[in-house]
């Protein structure tokens, strides 16, 4: 359940940015909303998540999944590139999520 709940919070965080970006430095008011409104509740759903989980897990693993989701969001919806360089950090930042949940 936890995990889901990290997943959740890592997705929520991930379209924040998104609309941070859509928000044009907080300068348009309806993603300006957005981005507050989901980081809130991607916070809500990280907190209620590392009552089970070690915060060490916890909050790496909603970093580095957010992380991954931002650069997936930037591609499919911004049409920003990946490029080798990209594409092998994303796969350290996955590989180190696995590993430090199976530490």
């Amino acid at each position: 359940m936890y995990i889901s709940l990290l997943v959740a919070a890592s997705i929520l965080f991930a379209f924040g940015g998104l609309f941070m970006k859509y928000s044009h430095g907080l300068t348009r008011a309806a993603p300006s909303v957005g981005l507050f409104l989901l980081f809130c509740a991607g916070a809500a759903c990280q907190a209620i998540a590392m009552k089970r989980a070690e915060m060490s897990v916890a909050y790496l693993l909603v970093l580095g999944l957010e992380a991954v989701a931002a650069v997936l969001l930037s591609v499919a919806i911004l049409g920003e590139h990946v490029n080798i360089q990209k594409g092998c950090a994303i796969v350290l930042i996955v590989a180190g999520i696995i590993l430090l949940d199976r530490a």
